[in-house]
């Protein structure tokens, strides 16, 4: 079983789909026994990053999120479930994430120009598909190939402080991190529950691993 944690805020129910359409079973839960017990774990997340910080620790969920992924278990952070697995974000103020990863979530700034558009800027929130390259070869990306299109809902964006736990890079005014992996983590900037085809194979390569 897969555990998709639930702390009142995201697509859940997409992403339960997602990996049930690939043929794994997926609970949504605020159970931290479930989350214990599942043979992997997924940290989804749309929102506010503060407001999702403030709902794990509501729900006693922090030491079960920071628990399975210290366990070694299969974990994956989609969009916001990235962002706090870093050590703070500057989404309106300044506020402490998770400090699994360490380094600093940025907003893109407002004057990124718009190469289709002279003058004009790229619109933020950055919205819609773009192509990826891989930057270290990753299990759970194996199915991925270096300008496979995936799909982003974001205004903020991840600055590790070490290259080395970057597994995938996107450009929108400028190159950002797309993915992160290291040990038995994975973290996308984009949605795989909403990247049709490419998107389902890297649920089936993540949920193959648990």
């Amino acid at each position: 079983m897969i555990a998709i944690v639930d702390y009142g805020m995201g697509n859940l129910r997409s992403v339960q789909k997602a990996v049930e359409k690939v043929g794994f079973e997926a609970r949504i839960t605020r159970s931290p026994a479930a989350i214990a017990d599942a043979g992997a774990v997924i940290l989804p997340g749309v929102g506010a990053f503060k407001d999702c910080m403030d709902n794990l620790e509501q729900f006693s969920l922090i030491d079960p999120v920071l628990r399975a992924i210290h366990s070694g278990k299969p974990f994956l952070g989609i969009c916001l479930g990235l962002q706090l697995l870093f050590t703070e974000s500057l989404e309106f103020g300044r506020h402490p994430g998770l400090g699994v990863v360490e380094g600093v979530v940025r907003p893109f700034s407002t004057t990124l120009p718009d190469p289709d558009r002279p003058g004009g800027y790229l619109k933020i929130p950055h919205m819609g598909w773009n192509a990826i390259r891989k930057t270290k070869e990753t299990p759970a990306l194996d199915p991925v190939k270096d300008g496979d299109y995936f799909y982003f809902v974001h205004s903020y964006y991840v600055d590790p402080v070490a290259d080395e736990v970057v597994a995938a890079v996107s450009d929108y005014g400028g190159e950002f991190v797309a993915a992160v992996a290291f040990d038995n983590v994975l973290a996308t900037q984009f949605h795989p529950e909403k990247s049709q085809r490419q998107g389902l194979a890297i649920l089936k390569s993540f949920a193959e691993l648990s």
